[in-house]
């Protein structure tokens, strides 16, 4: 395994992240037991998770991962040894259907200390490492959203909750020791700024990382928020890096393979647009010539970029979890990245 300090903090972790979406739903507790018991056998000390998770989110099945997380880190007394992350649930357009959490999900000052008491409480800790903002309040663009809404950015929102609320919370959790560093997810580069700001000008904690979507069929960080993360050493934390299985090639053809994610969902279209299976296809051509799997050329694509920290990866069998955890062992040459940006320059971002 590889190691690095997550953006300015003292947090050693390792390239490579365990996540934990599929727990409490398309895995059992005995299932994220033996991914966790596997992962940190080889190597991987960054676990992360959501109060909002398992997903898709269901009210019956909320703060599951949490739970199951708790469990084997106190059974298996490996806390000290593992950089937990979790998430607060905000606010969005139509809530993203979790207005079951806290009465309606904000990200305001009391239901930002409210959220961290209970992760506490089902993580069985007593300090989270890395407490992520899952994603803004505010009307904008993420989670595949293209195009800027001026109508939107032009609203006030009635009780809207301001960066400057959230982070002082943040801040207050620090100086209670209840969670080390603050970090944010699904953000822009404004967004990432105001953070930055904020920190500036009135004192509160600095922002550590950003946990963002980031893979082949989808590399928007680079435009904007990449320069920000090397700059000012905010480290990239990417999800998604087989684009919800895309990557792997398993979807090609019209596949719809037993018990896979996007099989058992049918919600989850971010990777279903226009010109995905064109360049899954010439990607995953790409890793057969270089006598790798679609998956290792995806995730070793990812590990490679100077702007990450963390590439968090997730599997719902133990198999298809040895093989993304073994990416970090391979290094993609000139040649091939070179091959990759050509594809890249064909169909760009075809998933945002």
């Amino acid at each position: 395994m590889k190691y690095t300090t997550l953006g300015s903090s003292d947090l050693t972790i390792s390239k490579i992240g365990l996540g934990s979406m599929t727990w409490g739903e398309q895995n059992t507790a005995s299932d994220a037991a033996e991914q966790m018991a596997m992962s940190f056998d080889m190597g991987v000390n960054f676990f992360d998770v959501a109060e909002m998770y398992p997903v898709p989110p269901k009210p019956e099945t909320f703060g599951q991962s949490e739970r199951i997380m708790g469990d084997w880190l106190r059974k298996t007394e490996q806390r000290d040894k593992v950089t937990l992350a979790t998430k607060v649930t905000g606010a969005s357009s139509g809530n993203r259907g979790v207005n079951y959490i806290r009465g309606g999900a904000s990200l305001c000052k009391p239901q930002i200390h409210e959220a961290c008491n209970a992760s506490l409480k089902r993580l069985q800790t007593e300090v989270i490492d890395l407490y992520q903002v899952h994603w803004p309040e505010r009307a904008t663009n993420f989670f595949g959203k293209l195009g800027y809404n001026q109508t939107l950015h032009n609203t006030t929102a009635e009780g809207a909750v301001t960066i400057a609320e959230t982070l002082e919370a943040l801040t207050e959790l620090v100086q209670q020791g209840k969670i080390r560093y603050i970090g944010i997810s699904n953000e822009t580069p404004w967004g990432m700024l105001e953070y930055l700001k904020q920190h500036w000008q009135k004192g509160f904690e600095r922002i550590v990382s950003i946990q963002n979507p980031y893979n082949l069929l989808n590399r928007t960080f680079e435009v904007g928020c990449a320069e920000i993360s090397l700059r000012e050493n905010i480290g990239l934390l990417a999800y998604s890096p087989l684009a919800f299985g895309k990557l792997t090639g398993k979807y090609l053809n019209q596949q719809k393979p037993d018990g896979a994610r996007l099989t058992l969902f049918e919600r989850f279209t971010r990777y279903e647009k226009i010109h995905c299976d064109e360049a899954t296809a010439a990607y995953a051509s790409l890793a057969l010539d270089n006598n790798i799997s679609p998956t290792q050329l995806a995730l070793a694509f990812v590990n490679q970029q100077s702007f990450l920290d963390g590439n968090i990866i997730g599997a719902t069998t133990l198999a298809q979890l040895k093989e993304n955890i073994s990416s970090i062992d391979i290094t993609l040459n000139p040649e091939t990245l070179n091959e990759i940006e050509n594809i890249h320059q064909r169909y760009s971002n075809p998933a945002p």
